[in-house]
């Protein structure tokens, strides 16, 4: 969509021919007045109240995208949880385009100065072998784990697929799934059927997601729910790809230690493989592109299970050295979680506007220089 001086009718003329404008139901047009409503008496200060201006939501409000997704498809979730830090979700790919009044600020802001004139570099996962191993005395890293997300190319995301669409892409991905050789070989199980105690027991594990996110919940992600989704795992469950769980594909290498070379080809390999018999949905500007407008570009989240009990107590030095690394530090259970024992999770922050490789570059030495510094530490 056209901005800045270009004026109101030529955009929307624009959106008109790509988006249908004027086709909006009369109920969700109400629910969305009636949303805005209450995101501007809200005392919070989400991304989505942020940049969803009273002028963007007039541009925007009569608009929906060619498989019928719509303003308020984006941004139920923001407006059912207030409290929310972001509050915007894409319903279809498309949005990031039809919606880009909003997507473009949300991401520009959450993505440190991505623009709209940003581009993201073509997929380079560099040369692996410049990766090393973190931790060789296996002293400070519990675990390494490399993730990335991928949606199939054609069909919407979470909110907007039917009960159909799921039981195809999933028998189409775990057909791929199954196929797979080498060290990636291994088994596929659906969540429909799957027993409770066996369901319980990989959450438990952290290998398997769990459903009953608020705010997915509210983007209306979780819909037919267990329909459509499931874990493969390989033999030694190291590689595993979670079928439509936030995303169309999450796919993860992990294993104990510090062997941040060894993980991360493991996901280059298994990425490569798949990419040859499915077709990943890709954006000229923005990357890859996922449900969550935080997970674009190269989707890519490279972290480690780390102890660092004397840098833990002096919770500003960390801080300040993961920041010169753009590094993210966590509780050992994740956002939102206290550090148990000393243990954080640290991951990479940025996944646009560079390389793959150069996302997990970032973490690897980051992760040096925080054990450097908790060696030197008396």
């Amino acid at each position: 969509m056209a901005q800045g001086s270009v004026s109101k009718k030529k955009s929307c003329d624009t959106c008109y021919k790509k988006c249908g404008k004027g086709r909006v139901p009369e109920e969700i047009l109400n629910e969305l007045d009636s949303a805005m409503e209450k995101l501007e008496a809200s005392p919070h200060m989400s991304l989505l109240k942020k940049y969803l201006t009273r002028d963007v939501f007039e541009e925007l409000r009569d608009l929906q995208t060619p498989l019928g997704a719509t303003l308020w498809d984006c941004i139920r979730s923001g407006v059912i949880n207030l409290d929310s830090n972001i509050g915007v979700y894409a319903a279809d790919a498309q949005c990031y385009t039809v919606f880009d009044l909003l997507f473009d600020k949300v991401i520009e802001d959450y993505h440190l100065g991505f623009k709209k004139i940003s581009r993201q570099p073509p997929c380079d996962w560099g040369n692996i072998r410049n990766i090393g191993n973190v931790d060789p005395t296996s002293t400070y890293v519990v675990s390494t784990r490399v993730r990335c997300g991928r949606s199939l190319d054609g069909y919407p995301f979470n909110p907007k697929l039917t009960e159909a669409q799921y039981k195809e892409m999933e028998a189409k991905v775990s057909t791929v799934l199954r196929d797979l050789k080498g060290d990636h070989k291994g088994t596929y199980y659906p969540l429909t059927g799957m027993a409770k105690d066996v369901q319980q027991q990989l959450i438990d594990d952290h290998f398997l997601f769990k459903e009953g996110d608020r705010f997915l919940e509210a983007a209306n992600a979780n819909r037919f729910w267990p329909t459509g989704r499931g874990i493969f795992y390989n033999t030694s469950k190291t590689f595993l790809v979670w079928v439509n769980e936030e995303d169309h594909l999450r796919i993860i290498s992990m294993q104990n230690g510090g062997d941040l070379c060894a993980v991360y080809g493991r996901l280059v390999e298994g990425v490569r493989k798949l990419e040859k018999k499915l077709t990943f949905s890709r954006h000229s500007s923005l990357g890859y592109l996922t449900f969550c407008p935080t997970n674009l570009g190269t989707t890519i989240r490279a972290s480690v299970l780390i102890k660092l009990p004397k840098l833990s107590a002096d919770k500003a030095r960390m801080e300040s050295v993961a920041s010169n690394y753009n590094l993210q530090v966590r509780g050992s259970s994740g956002e939102h979680s206290d550090a148990k024992g000393g243990l954080y999770d640290i991951s990479n922050k940025r996944r646009i506007g560079l390389t793959e490789y150069e996302a997990v570059k970032e973490m690897h030495d980051g992760v040096i220089e925080l054990i450097n510094i908790e060696k030197s530490m008396k």
